[in-house]
């Protein structure tokens, strides 16, 4: 690659018109020496996010709007990519915004490091209390166990990394996204990238701001989505299993099995819920002595939300129910 490689930034999108505005304009605001495009994939939105885009297109020749019939997220990447001209394409979503200097930095990274993919931390944010209370539970090693893009560490060597600045030749030598799998696809590809031989870097100065799902349905909807498609991914790369994968499912399952067991009289089996409770206890009052917020009051339903959506998501799909995913 070059001094200053040219970028693309890809952007998939379905029915986002409150946010995507926002999250193009933190594109165009990056300041980067080489060359810098957005390329929009569009699931044919209803709700106006196609004009907003085209909008934006009309009075920027740096965005670009293509359509994504599929409406799935990986065929919008790869459609988008494929529009595409950049040396390094850059994933942004629809309801992030690049603070300004991740382009530059992560692109500085990604030559300094030779890895085939750069990428930081997911910075959840919340706009009402509810949402604040998601925020902390996706940042907390209570909710989202050793994950380092949701809160961070060291930099180095990680399995996968939020969103992703990837050397184009790298990611179309190993295929680009498996448009097969509605979930799980930004994994898979570090996946195969690093079976390829590839490295995928986590650098904790790379920081994206993240709007999670402001309700708890909305959130129960999304990580019902992540186990179920966590399931089709491991049956196809059984290597690829990590100990925080079998935690939600295994908690399923034994409030399952204590529930059971209680209702047949074996009273010590409540052990498992209450363990689970003050567990859940214990993590809000950390919550709230170190954020100071009210929401910390709702922390325990966001993480129990996510742990049981997601175990259920897990075991549906293990069972053999083929759960299909909510689109975006």
């Amino acid at each position: 690659m070059t001094v200053a490689p040219p970028v693309s930034i890809v952007i998939p999108v379905r029915n986002e018109i409150a946010a995507i505005g926002s999250s193009i304009a933190s594109c165009l605001a990056q300041q980067y020496d080489g060359a810098l495009e957005v390329v929009v994939a569009d699931g044919m939105s209803e709700d106006g996010t196609r004009e907003v885009v085209a909008g934006m297109a009309a009075t920027d020749a740096r965005v670009r709007l293509v359509d994504n019939p599929q409406r799935r997220t990986p065929s919008a990447l790869n459609r988008a990519i494929a529009a595409s001209s950049g040396e390094v394409i850059v994933r942004c979503d629809a309801n992030a915004e690049l603070p300004q200097g991740y382009v530059a930095r992560a692109v500085d990274r990604l030559l300094a490091t030779g890895a085939a993919n750069v990428g930081g931390i997911q910075r959840a944010v919340g706009t009402t209390t509810m949402g604040r209370a998601v925020a902390m539970a996706m940042s907390s090693p209570l909710g989202v166990g050793d994950a380092r893009f949701r809160y961070g560490g060291r930099p180095g060597p990680v399995d996968t990394v939020y969103l992703g600045v990837f050397r184009r030749t790298a990611i179309e030598r190993v295929g680009l996204f498996d448009e097969t799998l509605a979930r799980n696809q930004d994994y898979e590809l570090n996946y195969r990238l690093r079976t390829a031989g590839e490295t995928v870097w986590f650098d904790p100065d790379l920081e994206v701001r993240y709007l999670p799902r402001q309700t708890l349905r909305r959130l129960a909807r999304q990580y019902f989505d992540y186990g179920a498609g966590k399931l089709r991914m491991l049956r196809r790369f059984p290597g690829s299993l990590r100990w925080r994968q079998l935690a939600p499912p295994a908690l399923v399952a034994g409030l399952a099995g204590s529930a059971v067991a209680v209702a047949a009289g074996w009273r010590p089996a409540a052990i498992v819920p209450v363990g689970y409770l003050v567990m859940l206890a214990g993590g809000a009052a950390h919550q709230a002595i170190t954020r100071r917020d009210i929401a910390a009051l709702l922390f325990p339903a966001a993480v129990a939300t996510m742990h049981l959506a997601w175990g259920a998501g897990f075991l549906a799909a293990l069972a053999g129910a083929n759960p299909q995913p909510s689109p975006r």
